[in-house]
């Protein structure tokens, strides 16, 4: 979207002061903001201590995909998330009734499906990997299982596929040969990408630090997952295959995230999709309510997607163990919203915030922007 002047003066005119309520939505809708939520953000939340669910007292509690996509809706939110899995029956096909059902609860909520992201984590033949698995009868197997979850997320009418390869990694030392490892990454990747291509999908692998892998992922740091993509890129032939961005798994590596959004368009890399969350910086991967943590660092990480020319989904991707899933859901909208505004109102005076950074002196940039940081 171009942000005009005329279009930037409204956040002074029509959007002074704090927003929520429905002035979030007449503001992401003013700014072309299209905002989503993975269908967990709306499930019953389960983790090693509480491996029943933290709502499985709650005996009225609806766990389905089409229960989950209604709390989505409810909480204000346009587009949605999906696994790939969801769609699938016990024995990994394809189950044509569970797709009916989510594509009519999608219709009857009006609410976009957005990103299809492939589970080859949860089932214990993964344990050791997926894609990477030491056993090539299971590299195929979780092939098949990924190239079949974008043949449906072309299906459900999505625009973008994004693997985050859970289960490919280590967890000690000398446990792997590392470059065999990341060949066998790089290959698998490469099909999917092809397969994206041909659908018209955008596709992107999303990097994390570790967990469940204890050690490292396989694609640990934006920058060892852009090297994955200009690799199958060059094996392509074009520019496929790009990077999805968590904004708590940047907190986690200890990134500061803006910096990865600008070293990504430098090499001409594609943002696959977005998700946002709340993590403390160098901590694990919380998944906590966007936008209550530093405020400093959304903000300019929002800066860069603007600045960068980003004009994709933005997803929620939480696990809001203790607070109700609606309203924390809400929350994240309303919180990003506002650190929208703050983002688009500093670009508002991108000149004036160059000018500064050409002299070299933070404070001169500081002075800039700390209005709107703080009252913005």
């Amino acid at each position: 979207m171009e942000y005009t002047p005329e279009l930037l003066n409204k956040l002074e005119s029509d959007f002074s002061g704090y927003l929520e309520g429905d002035r979030v939505s007449d503001f992401l809708n003013t700014y072309g903001i299209r905002f989503a939520a993975g269908h967990w953000c709306a499930g019953m939340f389960a983790d090693r201590f509480a491996p029943a669910g933290y709502n499985a007292d709650d005996p009225t509690f609806d766990d389905s995909v089409v229960a989950q996509i209604a709390r989505v809706r409810q909480a204000g939110i346009d587009g949605v998330e999906f696994h790939e899995v969801v769609f699938l029956d016990d024995h990994g096909a394809r189950d044509s009734a569970k797709i009916a059902a989510i594509t009519a609860a999608l219709a009857e909520h009006k609410v976009a499906p957005t990103n299809m992201n492939f589970n080859t984590w949860t089932h214990p033949k993964f344990k050791f990997g997926a894609v990477t698995h030491p056993d090539p009868a299971i590299r195929k197997v979780a092939l098949e299982q990924i190239l079949l979850g974008v043949e449906i997320a072309k299906e459900i009418g999505c625009v973008s596929c994004g693997y985050w390869p859970g289960s490919d990694g280590w967890d000690y030392h000398f446990e792997v040969d590392y470059g065999q490892r990341l060949r066998w990454f790089i290959d698998a990747c490469t099909e999917i990408a092809a397969k994206c291509d041909s659908l018209g999908l955008q596709f992107g692998t999303e990097p994390k630090q570790k967990e469940p892998r204890e050690m490292n992922m396989i694609t640990n740091t934006v920058a060892k997952a852009a090297l994955v993509c200009l690799e199958v890129n060059r094996t392509l032939g074009k520019t496929v295959m790009g990077v999805a961005i968590d904004y708590g798994h940047e907190q986690m590596v200890g990134n500061t995230p803006a910096d990865s959004l600008y070293t990504l368009k430098t090499f001409g890399l594609p943002i696959a999709n977005f998700h946002i969350n709340g993590a403390k910086y160098n901590s694990n991967d919380e998944d906590r309510i966007a936008g209550t943590d530093d405020i400093w660092r959304l903000v300019e990480f929002c800066y860069a997607a603007i600045d960068t020319g980003y004009s994709g989904w933005y997803g929620e991707d939480q696990f809001t163990y203790r607070t109700e899933q609606v309203e924390s859901m809400a929350l994240s909208r309303e919180f990003f919203a506002n650190c929208m505004k703050k983002a688009l109102m500093i670009y508002a005076q991108k000149p004036e915030l160059q000018a500064a950074q050409a002299t070299g002196n933070a404070a001169r940039t500081i002075n800039l922007v700390k209005r709107v940081i703080y009252n913005g």
